[in-house]
């Protein structure tokens, strides 16, 4: 019988502190609640001031759309042989613009030459032609100076900060054909100490007969590139000065630095068909 009311008290024992732990659970979980419930009302109260405080400025965004017409150009366009357009952007513009401008600029002219590879691509494969399509090439050159630009100012940041250009170190190196060109550093895993089998592994010089007779081949077209090149720019010269024999001269130096000029007065070949005033 003792042991009988030992079991009850210990049973009911139990049961309060079964119940106490409720009442606690419960009240930690609406404290919870409660702390839940200030922590929005202060969040909402924050965005509606944000939203006060933005309601008088303006945002530059783009169109919102859910398609892929951002991809494609106006469709007044489509139809039309020839799109007027303006030309590529100067490096004298671009100087004078700020870094958040150049920013902005670089993703317009991103976002401009995706959709006109995206239109040359559609026009191809429905056979019809792409129009104006020198787009792409004032894009593409605007994009190469809009980068001219900004290697030119970090490249004078590292220098007034560091002392130097912070370009990657380049090198004058020739491939397995003897032809030279200029090699940039990049970073490897292993240090060139220590990598000193795989590197004699994969360098492979040039030599041989057939690489000598293919460089003296190459020369000589190089050679030939850049002495008609100079003979096009002295025959233009002449034209011109047969045609204007009054021109600018400082003008043609500007225009022709690798013409003689003053040489090529002294010529006879300049003279034109007109007979002069006595």
């Amino acid at each position: 019988m003792a042991g009988l009311t030992k079991l009850v008290n210990v049973s009911q024992s139990i049961k309060v502190c079964c119940a106490a732990l409720g009442n606690l659970s419960l009240q930690n979980t609406t404290r919870n609640f409660g702390s839940l419930l200030r922590t929005q009302q202060q969040v909402q109260s924050q965005l509606c001031a944000s939203a006060v405080a933005l309601k008088g400025r303006h945002f530059s965004t783009s169109q919102p759309k859910s398609d892929l017409m951002q991809f494609f150009d106006d469709p007044k366009n489509w139809p039309e042989n020839e799109v007027k357009v303006g030309r590529a952007w100067k490096l004298d513009e671009l100087r004078i613009k700020s870094n958040k401008e150049l920013h902005q600029l670089w993703y317009v002219l991103l976002k401009e030459r995706n959709m006109l590879l995206t239109m040359e691509h559609e026009c191809n494969e429905k056979m019809e032609l792409f129009p104006s399509p020198e787009r792409l090439d004032k894009v593409k050159i605007s994009m190469e100076n809009l980068e001219t630009v900004v290697r030119e100012r970090n490249k004078a940041y590292h220098l007034l900060e560091t002392g130097e250009t912070g370009e990657r170190p380049q090198r004058l190196v020739a491939n397995n054909l003897g032809i030279r060109y200029m090699y940039k550093s990049v970073e490897h895993v292993l240090p060139p100490f220590m990598n000193v089998r795989w590197i004699k592994t994969r360098s492979i010089g040039y030599g041989g007969r057939a690489v000598r007779k293919f460089l003296l081949k190459y020369r000589e077209k190089l050679y030939n590139e850049k002495r008609k090149a100079k003979n096009r720019s002295r025959n233009e010269v002449m034209m011109l000065l047969r045609r204007n024999p009054n021109m600018d001269v400082d003008f043609l130096k500007r225009k022709f630095p690798n013409v003689n000029i003053d040489k090529l007065k002294e010529s006879d070949k300049i003279r034109g068909h007109y007979v002069p005033n006595i």
